[in-house]
């Protein structure tokens, strides 16, 4: 393990950071071939290869890192008709940096495990930027040793990473991650709106925020689109933030716990979709909700 062949499904906003990183430790990466990747001219630069299929990618390498859309999406590239379980070879270990529900992690690391592959669960936390910058959280469930194993390659693109317990553990992590963060972000924004239609200044919510219990990174993300309409602070689509808070209702409701608040962050989600389209990045949801308020006087 100190110099496997490493492969990797999916080469989007945070796959290609990943890979990136990767390549510039000298690390031996191989790529699936998909018209979701970014583009991948400096890739190959380094030397990254493709392979055509999910199978001829797996028959390759000893670690094989997902980093794909949700659950669906994993569960078709390892246990679908033409996934990687086929032709996974023994021991390979299988890494997915997804955010996917952790009922679905826990069956298919059951599955890899049945072909005598290994599995961890490793969700990320940050942006793109930090994904290019190799400075990325890790959520990480399953064996202590394991991980061990694989923190070297974990390190190339990782700044912090974080033991959360066996498999499952770290998508369960990840979800109540996302709920907290896309939580305040849309209590934030949805004051934000009111505040537009009461006339308040952008500059003055955001300066008696800051200066109060309402600072913190929700209010820092938003903060570029509330001075400048500049939604780049967080760029993460409204539709991944739907998804997101339909796995964390999802898993709240298996486990009986309260979720009503979680709900109420999952229908505003779902009618900025609905109303504005899934690939609006979410400090928009500010303007969203601004076009529904209406205060009296």
């Amino acid at each position: 393990m100190n110099t496997p062949r490493i492969g990797l499904v999916g080469v989007g906003l945070m796959g290609h950071g990943i890979a990136l990183n990767i390549a510039r430790k000298g690390h031996a990466l191989t790529m699936l071939e998909h018209p979701g990747n970014q583009p991948l001219d400096e890739l190959r630069a380094l030397g990254v290869g493709t392979a055509a299929s999910v199978q001829d990618l797996a028959r390759r390498v000893q670690v094989l890192i997902l980093c794909v859309t949700g659950s669906p999406q994993v569960e078709a590239v390892l246990l679908g008709e033409q996934g990687a379980l086929a032709a996974l070879q023994p021991g390979t270990v299988v890494i997915d940096c997804s955010t996917a529900l952790p009922g679905s992690t826990e069956t298919v690391a059951r599955a890899v495990a049945e072909v005598g592959g290994r599995f961890l669960d490793a969700p990320m936390t940050r942006t793109p930027r930090e994904a290019a910058e190799g400075r990325l959280n890790l959520l990480v469930g399953g064996d202590t040793q394991l991980l061990q194993e694989c923190l070297p390659l974990l390190q190339c693109f990782a700044e912090n990473i974080t033991h959360t317990g066996a498999v499952g553990s770290g998508h369960r992590m990840k979800l109540l991650h996302n709920y907290v963060s896309l939580g305040s972000v849309a209590l934030i924004a949805e004051a934000a709106a009111c505040a537009l239609a009461g006339d308040v200044a952008p500059q003055v919510l955001v300066d008696v925020l800051a200066k109060g219990g309402g600072g913190g990174v929700a209010l820092e993300r938003l903060r570029p689109y509330l001075l400048q309409q500049d939604p780049s602070g967080l760029h993460f689509f409204m539709s991944n933030a739907l998804k997101d808070m339909d796995y964390y209702t999802t898993m709240a409701q298996d486990a009986g716990a309260a979720h009503g608040i979680a709900q109420a962050v999952l229908d505003t989600f779902d009618q900025a979709v609905a109303e504005g389209g899934p690939q609006r990045l979410v400090p928009e949801l500010v303007h969203l909700l601004r076009a529904k308020t209406r205060l009296p006087g």
